[in-house]
């Protein structure tokens, strides 16, 4: 029978390495953490953890005088508590804008916020397990979030976008040559992120063998590794079978036979080359926007609200594990619905 293999279970074992390359050049200690965090955690997320630690401590061996006298793999557990809350402040000073490697390196609140919650994660573990005596990271308020925009494509811009990936039209002489080859995928994989709401990663993840026309619904593992079954409207089902007729005379690469969406190489489509896609069709569309595959799925989360009023719904059908995550995103069109409300019942008759 053949072994095939499951994109986010290959994805977690390619981040599982880069994990352990970057372990190499961290202090020791460090894989304690790991260990203790990895029945809790994605590979994913240990590895974004690994990154902000590097950045960490390579700031502490360059700034900090006790810390530059050995090399970062030979930092002992205890160098923690040598570290002090004015030495982080200092650190999320600096990770606002640095250099590494002749590239300029440039983190806002979201960043620092990022890089703090994974610090204090860190000194957590060793302070709860009493390795340390003290937690500075835990003494540093969380940098405040501002709420940005929500920026999403409205109805008009929605078909506009469509008809670009259909049509071609306002395409390079270059990205011409290659349209009449993608056009049909191109289509069916817009018309699933706009009519369904799916993250990119999930996207780029489904299986021919995940599709169900039956029910018109996809099988996808969510972020965080739960599966699930998201469903799809008579549009969404007409792009996907005009596509799985192209789809089904392309010879995949060995790996890549499982894969629903497929690249010019006709290995599976990766996330990167669905953000520049969108990015191709989108500037045609609108010069005002950034669209990215993301403010498609606000665009769908915002349609889906307009229509049904149901927040809890929207947060179902996004995969939030937390509805207020849902309506913060959606405060703005919350506000407007009440402000209708205020109007909508009437005590005396005119």
């Amino acid at each position: 029978m053949e072994n095939k293999k499951n994109y986010h279970d290959e994805q977690n074992k390619i981040n599982t390495v880069r994990m352990r390359n970057i372990l190499e050049e961290l202090p020791p200690f460090c894989r304690q953490f790991f260990r203790g965090i990895e029945n809790n955690t994605s590979p994913r997320t240990r590895l974004a953890y690994a990154y902000d630690l590097r950045v960490f401590f390579e700031f502490m061996h360059e700034k900090n005088s006790s810390c530059s006298k050995m090399d970062i793999k030979d930092f002992p557990l205890k160098i923690l508590d040598s570290i002090t809350r004015e030495d982080i402040e200092e650190y999320l000073e600096y990770i606002s804008y640095y250099q590494k490697d002749d590239r300029e390196i440039t983190n806002q609140e979201r960043g620092k916020s990022r890089k703090l919650a994974s610090l204090r994660s860190f000194y957590n573990y060793y302070y709860q397990a009493e390795l340390i005596e003290k937690n500075p990271a835990v003494l540093i308020p969380m940098p405040k979030l501002h709420q940005k925009e929500i920026i999403r494509l409205d109805a008009d811009e929605v078909a506009s976008l469509l008809d670009q990936a259909e049509e071609g039209a306002s395409l390079t002489k270059n990205q011409r040559r290659y349209h009449e080859k993608t056009k049909l995928r191109d289509v069916a994989l817009l018309t699933l992120l706009l009519g369904t709401g799916i993250r990119v990663s999930e996207c780029v993840g489904i299986d021919i063998e995940d599709l169900d026309f039956k029910n018109n619904g996809i099988h996808i593992r969510r972020k965080g590794g739960y599966e699930t079954a998201v469903y799809f409207g008579d549009e969404v089902e007409k792009a996907l079978k005009n596509y799985l007729e192209h789809r089904n005379h392309i010879i995949p690469l060995a790996g890549h036979e499982h894969a629903l969406f497929l690249s010019i190489q006709n290995r599976r489509i990766t996330v990167r080359a669905v953000e520049n896609l969108v990015k191709k069709y989108a500037s045609a569309v609108t010069s005002l926007k950034k669209i990215t595959p993301h403010k498609l799925r606000s665009t769908y989360g915002t349609s889906l609200y307009r229509e049904t009023g149901d927040i809890y719904l929207v947060a179902d059908v996004l995969g939030h594990k937390d509805v207020n995550t849902t309506r913060k995103h959606y405060a703005a069109l919350e506000d407007e619905r009440k402000r209708r409300a205020a109007n909508a019942v009437k005590l005396r008759e005119p």
